[in-house]
This record gives C-alpha cells, structure tokens and sequence, in this order.
C-alpha cells in the first residue's frame, strides 16, 4: 500500500472538512484526480459506543481506493476502541490521527491540537493506534504547535511512535485558520523525517499547489477549503494543465448533484444548496438570482433542472 500511494509523484489528497467532505463530494473528487480521500473527522468516544450517525460516516465511495478513515481521540481506551470497530470495517486502508484540530469543542474534550501540548501522550496514542489497528497504514494529522511553534520535535515523535506518513497544517493551533502558513516550517519537518510528508494550509489553486510542492519538497498536498466550490483542482494537479474546461465543471457539478440524491435522497436537494453558492462565486451572470431560486426549490428534477441549465457549457454565464 506505502509503495502504491507514493512512488515518486506527488499525492493529491481531500482534507477532511465538516460538513463538505461527506461520500458524494470525496467520490467526485476522487473520480476526477484525487489520490486518497479522508472521512471527516470522526470521534472515537462516538465510535466506540457505535453511534449509528457515526457509523454512518465510515462509509464510502465504491471508487474511494485508498480510503482512510480519521479518528480524534484523547485517551488511549477509547481510541483502541475505536480502532477494533474500524478492524471490523473492510475497505479502510488506513487510519488517520487528528492531532490538529483547532476547534474550541475538539481541544476542550483534550483531543485534536490540544495533544500537542502533550508529546509523550500524543507519542502514546500514536503507539497505540500503529499496535491495534489491521489496516495498512497509519497516519498523523498535526499542526506546528499550539500556542508557539515546536514543528521539528512534533515530527521526530510522531516518525518516532510509528507513524507511515505525516500531513502538516502549516499554522499553530494559535493561529486557527487565520495567521499566514508557514511553508518553510513544512520544508524543515520534511529535510529531518524519513516517512512521507504532506503539506496543508491555504492550498487554494493549481499553481498554489505547485509552489507548496517546491517550496516544501513534501510528497503531496493536502486539500480542503480550496477544493469547496472548485473540485477540479484535483484533474487540473492530475493532468498538469491549468485551464479547466466549462464542459468539465458542468460535468462535476451534476455528479456531484446526482451523488448527493443517489446517498441522501430527496433531502440532497437542501444539503446541495450550499454547494451551489461555492459553485457559482466567480463572477457569474445570474449567480445571485440562481443562489435565491435554489433556496425555493425542493423537487429534485426540477433544481437538477436549474443547474443543468445555468452551469451548462452552451450558457452565456461563464466567468466574466
């Protein structure tokens, strides 16, 4: 599995982000370039007492190969757990730690980047997880620190406790989404570790990505925000081509609609309507009237309809 995902080029891979990175966005993605796509963020508290809701969320794309599954996690029961519920699941390859998680609920419960203020624990958690879990790999998502920068002593613990690979936001836990990322951070962690890196933080655009690859030399990048609303960022890191045809985001704009229906069914229509705002940003003729008739409709043929109609490549409504 380690030789297949890295083998020289770079890897693509969707960041998990709540509320947007659910099966029908991750197998659109992953059809259209991805490398590896990421569950959201799931709790192991939850997962242990088998939540049916969070059950619900390991599920995947019958395209989603790899497929990694992401735990948050504070103590080292409950996260094992969590890990023999995910050893019972076919189709996951690898588990994911969240150490970077910056949200005040997350740090509060003493899991995502709050276990950055405790690197032997955090170290045993990793342990733990490589110990228990079946699947074929084990990963760590980390930010630079918490409050202040310790980025190289985060890495060595989380080579040193096992881990295959390493994805890195490049900000503090202090620095939430907000403070410029650090990409030579991201560059030292990966000149002192001899396990993958992938870098992550404000990667919004075909040449941003680039730039993060050279600037870092990390062995992918990882993809959240700047996927929502430009999916394709994905085909455009695969095919190395910049330009992204009309015909082509009208493509990924109804699989994604068709997705979500075939996985929700009729309350798809509801969830996608934040899609359609992200989708139509840009500088689109009619996005504000389409963003307030989507917000009316209910009846999936006929908002399929709509979309088919303003996104089309026959349309006048490109970007102006």
């Amino acid at each position: 599995m380690l030789k297949n995902l890295f083998t020289g080029k770079p890897v693509y891979v969707l960041a998990p982000l709540a509320g947007f990175t659910d099966l029908p966005f991750r197998s659109v993605v992953k059809k259209f370039g991805a490398d590896l796509t990421v569950s959201e963020m799931i709790s192991s508290n939850a997962l242990a007492h088998h939540s049916h809701k969070t059950l619900q969320m390991l599920e995947k794309s019958p395209n989603e190969e790899p497929y990694s599954v992401q735990l948050a996690a504070a103590q080292i029961d409950v996260l094992e757990q969590a890990v023999d519920v995910l050893n019972d699941c076919d189709g996951i390859d690898i588990i994911d730690f969240n150490c970077g998680c910056p949200v005040p609920k997350v740090v509060g419960h003493g899991s995502g980047s709050s276990l950055l203020r405790n690197l032997p624990h955090m170290g045993r958690l990793i342990e733990n997880l490589k110990k228990r879990s079946n699947k074929s790999l084990t990963s760590v998502k980390v930010r630079l620190g918490f409050e202040e920068k310790n980025h190289l002593e985060i890495a060595k613990v989380v080579e040193n406790s096992g881990a295959d690979f390493i994805a890195v936001h490049g900000r503090t836990r202090a620095g939430k989404f907000k403070a410029a990322v650090d990409y030579d951070a991201i560059a030292e962690m990966k000149a002192i570790l001899s396990i993958p890196v992938i870098a992550n933080g404000d990667i919004d655009s075909f040449e941003k990505a680039q730039r993060v690859l050279e600037h870092t030399q990390a062995d992918g990048v990882m993809i959240g925000r700047g996927a929502v609303g430009k999916p394709w960022i994905f085909h455009q890191l695969k095919s190395g081509e910049s330009h992204v045809d009309t015909a082509l985001k009208h493509a990924i704009i109804m699989e994604h609609f068709d997705k979500m229906i075939e996985f929700y069914g009729n309350h798809g229509v509801v969830m996608f309507r934040k899609h359609v705002h992200t989708y139509s940003k840009g500088g689109y003729r009619g996005a504000s009237a389409l963003r307030n008739d989507v917000n009316t409709i209910t009846d999936p043929a006929n908002f399929r309809r709509v979309l088919d109609d303003f996104f089309s490549p026959f349309s006048d409504r490109d970007h102006q």
